[in-house]
């Protein structure tokens, strides 16, 4: 009896450890799998930002006018009730046909932020007889953030609507969301792909005389610190769909100075396109989103997008194309949401107003390519 339960107790012993070890074997590979699955992932390099030459390529994506929110005077407000129309989402501005998905894929999106950022209801004496004032609630800023949009020009006729501490409070709202804006005192700088981008802003409208030697200056001194410089002018005349003398003298001389790309708003209409000495004036990009009437005559635009490949701190351009859009998704009436056209008809008779009007232009580019060039 003792030596059947001593047997038994062995065979036990025995199956027990055979077990064990079967257990050991399976963790030694997992183990090991792990291991190698480690090892690879450690060894899987992110995507080379680097071209085949050793530069970087970046695309750059401009916009016009950026307008948002209402007027504090007004007890309609048109913005605030499309928002309600939108469900109340806050980022129905951007949710037009192939506006986002073009905003996230690109390095870097500067749009004309006209408008104030904040809840006082404050007018400066100023102010008061202006026909529009424009601000929004600081939590509109995701408007931008949320939507790729990275840089912000602050150097236009609205940006002071509700006074001097309003503009300090919007810019600390920009800070506080990442967004990087300039003004005429103030460089923007933005880094993509370890490459700084330096961004100034003026507003020329009755300034010129006090601009003709400083951005020059500005621009000289930027250029020295860094690799690309891009300068944004409010200037023109309302509703003028071609630039003024003044506006092309001071583009002229903001490439001179060694800007490496001009972009202009303030007219709300779009403007031809120059090449000068090798860099692009765009003299109106025309408004973006809009909120300061509920149906423009011309709801026609374009986004600008440039190319530019930087090595050894030195940028050079590598071409541009147009997006056609109009500001609205609908035709009938203004709804604040810029939408991508793909009506042909509609897109030549953008090309041709642009080309029309570039007549008047020494350096009018002869061609508005709407994809990229190989």
């Amino acid at each position: 009896m003792n030596k059947i339960r001593i047997t038994a107790l062995l065979l036990v012993l025995c199956l027990t450890a055979v077990s064990v070890a079967a257990e050991s074997v399976i963790y030694e590979e997992d183990d090991l799998l792990i291991e190698e699955i480690m090892e690879d992932a450690l060894a899987t390099e992110p995507p080379s930002i680097y071209e085949s030459d050793g530069s970087i390529l970046l695309t750059v994506t401009c916009t016009g006018d950026f307008t948002i929110g209402g007027d504090s005077r007004k007890k309609n407000n048109i913005f605030e009730n499309e928002l309600a129309n939108q469900g109340g989402d806050i980022n129905f501005t951007m949710k037009g046909k192939g506006i986002r998905e073009l905003l996230m894929s690109d390095d870097m999106t500067l749009v004309n932020f006209e408008g104030t950022l904040t809840e006082s209801t404050y007018v400066p004496g100023n102010k008061r007889e202006n026909q529009f004032l424009f601000s929004a609630p600081p939590s509109y800023v995701s408007m931008l953030a949320d939507n790729g949009v990275e840089c912000v020009s602050l150097e236009n006729n609205h940006v002071m609507d509700h006074g001097e501490e309003v503009y300090e409070e919007t810019k600390a709202v920009l800070r506080d969301a990442g967004i990087v804006y300039s003004n005429s005192t103030e460089v923007g700088v933005y880094e993509v792909k370890g490459i700084q981008i330096a961004m100034l802003s003026y507003l020329c409208i009755d300034r010129y005389e006090s601009l003709w030697e400083k951005v020059p200056e500005d621009i000289r001194a930027a250029k020295e610190k860094y690799p690309l410089v891009i300068v944004s002018f409010h200037w023109g005349n309302e509703k003028d769909y071609s630039p003024t003398n003044n506006q092309i003298k001071m583009g002229r001389l903001a490439v001179d100075a060694g800007a490496d790309l001009v972009v202009g708003h303030h007219s709300h209409r779009m403007n031809p396109i120059e090449e000068y000495n090798g860099v692009y004036i765009c003299y109106s990009l025309g408004n973006f989103c809009f909120s300061g009437n509920s149906k423009p005559s011309d709801m026609n635009s374009y986004l600008f997008q440039m190319r530019f490949r930087v090595k050894d701190g030195t940028a050079a351009p590598r071409g541009f194309r147009i997006i056609p859009i109009r500001i609205s998704s609908r035709t009938d009436r203004n709804d604040f949401i810029p939408t991508v056209i793909d009506k042909g008809s509609t897109i030549d008779s953008i090309l041709n107003t642009l080309r029309e009007n570039g007549k008047k232009l020494e350096y009018a580019v002869s061609d508005y390519p709407l994809e990229w060039k190989k």
